[in-house]
């Protein structure tokens, strides 16, 4: 019974990945870490929604990547990383799929960004 009850759970389970042409932002201390006109907007059940941004527009350089990983049992295993900060790292402020399951192919390789770990991140036109 309890395997017929997680099915139906993944079942109703959704993830939708849409781009997004506005212009998304992450600023943390004043200091922009990504910019973009080309992220994507990923909405999953039970959660906000997430901006996932290309590498060519996250300052990469301010990033180091961290032993940490999660693992989403509906977009896969979550690399982590640490943003560099010039007060030192704050860890684990990003994540990215790097081989993520099926249901999460637009976003390989993009990063997020954790709300509570930077001081913004926008959403404008």
């Amino acid at each position: 019974m309890g395997t017929e009850l997680n099915d139906a759970h993944d079942a109703a389970h959704r993830i939708e990945i849409t781009p997004n042409g506005r212009r998304c932002r992450v600023i943390h201390q004043g200091v922009t870490y990504a910019d973009t006109h080309a992220a994507f907007t990923l909405h999953e059940s039970g959660t906000d929604k997430v901006h996932y941004f290309p590498r060519a527009d996250v300052n990469m350089a301010r990033l180091e990547r961290s032993i940490h990983t999660t693992h989403c049992p509906f977009k896969g295993e979550a690399t982590h990383y640490h943003l560099l900060t010039e007060d030192g790292p704050v860890e684990n402020a990003a994540w990215s799929y790097e081989a993520p399951l099926d249901a999460a192919a637009k976003i390989k390789g993009y990063l997020a960004f954790y709300h509570g770990r930077v001081d913004r991140i926008d959403e404008t036109s």
